[in-house]
């Protein structure tokens, strides 16, 4: 079997292509699992060495509309034998709030144009897409229900999340049309991320507890109330094998599959922090309201109730202080500051 991750160098594409390398093997769609022989991936730099010496590995770098424009590019990311395509690549919520035009390549012309190289394939590939809680978004003129459900209307209120959304519909017309078998998969904001901060406006719910965990000082731009749904890396990786196992029948609507969360305050995470690496953690959080990030994250939704991920077998984290400790388990080198145990 063939796999393309796009954005196959960050850290979900990176964490996806481990897991698929050490599985060795996946079921498309309900089928037995078949061996995993060639896993692309495509971002705009090259991925860690330790996956480019795995000789099932190949690398493509460019900008993927640069890449997909030409037919070079083209056949360097897709063959006729491509099985699943996870599609990761995306400019963030922030970048794309403070550049229109980037949003839009990145985000929409580029997954428009993935689907059309797939549609070109006459294979009917798997496309999983990671679209984005952010298709939800709160307002004076249409408040948000108190708990999103599987058949809540979206309404994005910024850039990111119409884009999301236009993809959304991108796909299902596609997998409609019988061009590709299409999977879309609303990611919750995913924490704790190992690494260094991105354009992101959710990107302090990790920085908040990544560089504390360092002995750094940390910013968190919004008051402790503000509640927000969260996912671990684990469960978010998991959300994305199970879009591309289950069977065209248990997967149902072309609409997308909001994955499970936890819903949680900043505040309470703070305290997950104190509990797990003490007081000293917690004095290097810096809480500087910055209008702009909490006009963003308050109002994307916090209560989800993911029905249809429950009945594909997906579950939600337990707690925010069990993530933490993953990801203290995890990364023992960025850890800085004594844990409890």
């Amino acid at each position: 079997m063939e796999i393309v991750i796009t954005g196959g160098a960050g850290f979900l594409g990176v964490r996806l292509a481990r897991t698929l390398l050490g599985l060795g093997q996946l079921a498309r769609a309900g089928a037995a699992p078949s061996p995993l022989t060639r896993l692309t991936l495509v971002d705009r730099v090259a991925p860690p060495q330790e996956l480019l010496s795995d000789p099932r590995v190949t690398a493509v770098t460019g900008e993927l509309n640069a890449l997909l424009q030409d037919e070079a590019g083209r056949s360097a990311m897709l063959k006729p034998q491509t099985a699943i395509i996870f599609h990761l690549a995306a400019a963030v919520s922030g970048e794309c709030e403070a550049d229109f035009d980037l949003g839009m390549r990145s985000n929409l012309d580029a997954t428009r144009a993935l689907l059309d190289a797939c549609r070109a394939l006459n294979s009917r590939p798997m496309l999983v897409f990671a679209s984005s809680l952010a298709v939800f978004g709160n307002s004076p003129e249409q408040p948000l229900p108190a708990t999103i459900e599987d058949n809540t209307l979206p309404t994005p209120q910024n850039s990111y999340g119409c884009q999301k959304f236009m993809a959304e519909q991108l796909v299902a017309d596609c997998t409609r049309k019988g061009f590709i078998q299409g999977r879309n998969v609303r990611l919750m904001t995913v924490s704790v991320r190992p690494g260094k901060p991105n354009g992101a406006a959710s990107s302090f719910l990790s920085g908040m507890i990544r560089e504390p965990l360092a002995g750094l000082r940390a910013t968190c731009p919004v008051p402790g109330e503000t509640a927000v749904a969260l996912s671990s890396p684990a469960r978010t990786i998991e959300g994305l094998l199970c879009a591309a196992r289950t069977s065209d029948t248990d997967w149902g609507a072309r609409s997308a599959v909001n994955l499970p969360s936890i819903q949680t305050t900043a505040g309470a995470m703070a305290e997950a922090l104190r509990r797990v690496a003490g007081q000293a953690a917690t004095d290097l959080i810096d809480w500087t309201p910055d209008p702009a990030i909490a006009r963003i994250v308050t109002n994307w939704p916090a209560q989800i109730r993911a029905t249809r991920a429950a009945q594909l077998g997906l579950l939600a984290d337990t707690d925010f202080e069990a993530i933490i400790r993953d990801y203290v388990r995890e990364n023992p080198n960025a850890v800085k500051l004594p844990v409890s145990a």
